[in-house]
């Protein structure tokens, strides 16, 4: 391995005062170790080799005793043969002596850890030196190099994380207050625009971790995009609406290029069928709706990112730059099974997955914020008389139930039922019910909630909406000037793009029809949308066949 201090022909950092300062506070009163020990907690965290003994021996006396003197000390080392290689008793009556009050302990203790985690740094580093000259020969060679070295330097970072117990009273006067600011309101957490749900969840919560999970074609991108839209204009706390109750989010998309994410949006946000847009086969009437649509939209701090075949640990340092970057209060990713975990995936795909649910529920913790994660459900529907997912469906670990906060299933019957004309005759009132089965819920309870499917613009909305106004009635639209040579949706590069436009001169958008870029075609099995309706489709086509299916 590649040696970074012979590199720089330096010293790696430390500090020998601070170590002294903070073994002489130890040995002085040993009542400070317990302060000490959330900061320096193993003898590697010193420079010196002596100092790393002297730790050791102290924190063995105290494990025995919770107490110690310079006598016991004494003892230890010289029992362990260890008195003459660490300086002799000499030295540690100048530990002791050097400290003039132990007080300052814990500073002492900071400044030791700091250190240690520079040398750390520079070790990771000299490793992802060596390995990005000697990368395995394989196909992945280069992404198993950035994984390890994401891997290296974000366990770095999550050590220096301090989360220390806090006392049962602090914690009490924390939740009273809480309580008084939702007293009334009805939802707690981050509102979802879906009323039914945020009763039952009481909205999104910050650290949790969200499962939306369906089988192909039941519309699990489009109940994502529904959700990311409703929760940027109005997911604040108690529902409001208002300009400043807007939630920035970030979606991950592994599927479906950003381009064919922004035309979803403004299907569903204009209520202009998606076959239309994709055909540029709409009216001046549909435009105009667009273009309205788009200077809404332009409006919510929404970033997508297209990567595809992204890791788990490169989600995490996206995600992370992001809420830097932009305050996201809300991150969406679709879907699970398209991440990679490539140290675990020699093992099985079952362990990959597991790894893959950890890591993503550790983000959510992490950056204390809702995640909603899509992911696939097996065939075990398909199986069984009645077609309803059940948690023992979620596919390839069950560390993702295990994980999950919240655990919700998307099932729209009528698909099940394509072509069965004497059933849509029956069912009629069924052919647009979609239920999203809140089968988990860590903190409240479980139950159905039912919604409506518009398969023309891809929108789930409340029972009560209309199917024809193409939003969720909470926002007006002014129309922008008119547009004399619109502009391209946004580039494909691999920075996250927000849905915002200029609509000044020569500005806003025209190329709806444009396809995906990279990713799955549009009508991807479970990326597509409606390919074949129009304002006279019959019913049967409104629930679709697996070529007009949602993604």
């Amino acid at each position: 391995m590649l040696s970074v201090d012979k590199l720089f022909d330096r010293l790696p950092p430390h500090s020998i005062e601070s170590e002294m300062s903070l073994l002489g506070s130890m040995i002085l009163d040993p009542t400070v170790i317990a302060d000490v020990l959330p900061h320096v907690s193993t003898e590697e965290m010193f420079y010196s080799a002596a100092h790393s003994a002297i730790f050791r021996a102290i924190i063995g006396l105290y494990d025995q005793h919770q107490s110690g003197d310079l006598v016991m000390l004494l003892e230890s080392l010289r029992d362990a043969q260890q008195l003459k290689d660490i300086g002799g008793e000499e030295y540690l009556v100048q530990l002791a002596e050097a400290v003039p009050a132990a007080t300052s302990a814990p500073y002492y203790a900071k400044t030791v850890a700091d250190k240690y985690r520079l040398r750390k740094l520079i070790e990771a580093s000299g490793q992802i030196l060596y390995d990005a000259y000697h990368p395995s020969e394989d196909a992945h060679g280069v992404n198993e190099v950035l994984d390890k070295a994401e891997s290296k330097i974000f366990a770095i970072a999550e050590q220096a994380q301090s989360n220390e117990a806090q006392g049962l009273s602090e914690l009490l006067q924390d939740e009273i207050e809480r309580l008084e600011a939702i007293e009334g309101k009805g939802v707690s957490g981050i509102s979802t625009g879906f009323m039914k749900l945020d009763e039952m969840l009481s909205g999104l919560h910050a650290g949790e971790m969200i499962i939306l999970a369906a089988r192909p074609s039941m519309g699990k991108t489009a109940m994502a995009l529904n959700l990311a839209e409703q929760i940027a204009f109005g997911g604040a706390v108690g529902g409001k609406k208002g300009k400043n109750d807007k939630v920035s989010i970030a979606f991950f998309s592994l599927e479906m290029s950003r381009e064919a994410i922004t035309n979803r949006l403004l299907s569903a946000k204009s209520g202009v069928d998606s076959h239309k847009m994709r055909t540029g086969e709409f009216t001046q009437t549909d435009f105009q709706k667009l273009i309205r649509a788009a200077g809404d939209l332009g409006e919510a701090q929404i970033y997508i990112d297209d990567t595809p075949n992204l890791s788990v640990l490169g989600l995490r340092a996206r995600a992370r730059r992001l809420v830097r970057k932009h305050q996201i209060g809300c991150i969406v990713i679709d879907y699970l099974q398209l991440l990679t975990s490539p140290a675990a995936a020699r093992e099985s795909r079952q362990v990959e997955v597991s790894e893959i649910s950890r890591g993503i529920k550790a983000l959510a913790r992490e950056l204390d914020l809702p995640v909603i994660c899509l992911a696939q459900l097996n065939r075990g529907t398909t199986q069984r008389t009645d077609n309803k997912p059940k948690l023992s469906d979620l596919r390839e670990s069950g560390s993702i139930e295990q994980d999950a906060d919240v655990v919700m299933l998307l099932h729209r019957e009528a698909y099940y039922h394509i072509g069965d004309d004497d059933w849509a005759i029956e069912n009629e009132d069924k052919l647009n019910l979609t239920e999203l089965i809140v089968a988990k819920q860590r903190n409240g309870p479980t139950g159905v909630v039912e919604l409506e499917w518009d398969s023309r613009t891809t929108r789930f909305k409340n029972k009560t909406d209309s199917l024809s106004d193409g939003g969720y009635g909470a926002h007006s639209y002014t129309p922008p000037p008119q547009q004399s040579a619109p502009s391209p949706l946004p580039s494909t590069d691999t920075e996250p793009k927000p849905l915002t436009s200029d609509f000044g001169a020569g500005g806003g958008f025209s190329s709806f029809g444009n396809r995906a870029k990279t990713g799955p075609a549009e009508d991807h099995r479970d990326g597509g949308g409606p390919t074949e309706f129009d304002s006279d489709s019959s019913g049967d086509d409104q629930f679709g066949g697996d070529e007009h299916a949602p993604f």
